[in-house]
């Protein structure tokens, strides 16, 4: 799905998501992938979410966010609490989305100011 309208003048936004990857400020991104308004970190260690672990939520929490979502791929899968409770422990608000919905919802945070940070899976 392309956005029609970018609205986001600095920093990373997500532009474009289909089957075959996500596009972030042009770059398209093929492999997991964290993105914020600073940052964009291009090779988040979990393939799947099965495979998401405690260690795995450092670079997030490193960006200092209000608020992580967790793009599961495809479907919306729930990770066991404790790989994502850490996030919790600091004061972080999480949702659990499957990617494509997380795309839309970082955007429209983003465009409304608030610090937000995503981890998607693809």
């Amino acid at each position: 799905m392309k956005f029609s309208e970018e609205k986001i003048d600095q920093g990373y936004f997500i532009s474009s998501y289909d089957q075959d990857g996500i596009s972030v400020n042009g770059i398209v991104l093929t492999s997991s992938f964290v993105v914020s308004h600073e940052k964009l970190v291009e090779d988040w260690a979990p393939g799947s979410i099965a495979s998401l672990r405690d260690d795995h939520l450092q670079p997030l929490i490193e960006l200092e966010p209000e608020l992580v979502l967790i793009g599961t791929g495809a479907t919306l899968t729930f990770p066991a609490i404790e790989n994502y409770a850490r996030l919790i422990q600091h004061n972080i608000g999480v949702e659990i989305m499957d990617s494509g919905a997380a795309c839309r919802t970082y955007n429209i945070l983003l465009g409304e100011g608030r610090k937000v940070v995503a981890g998607i899976i693809i």
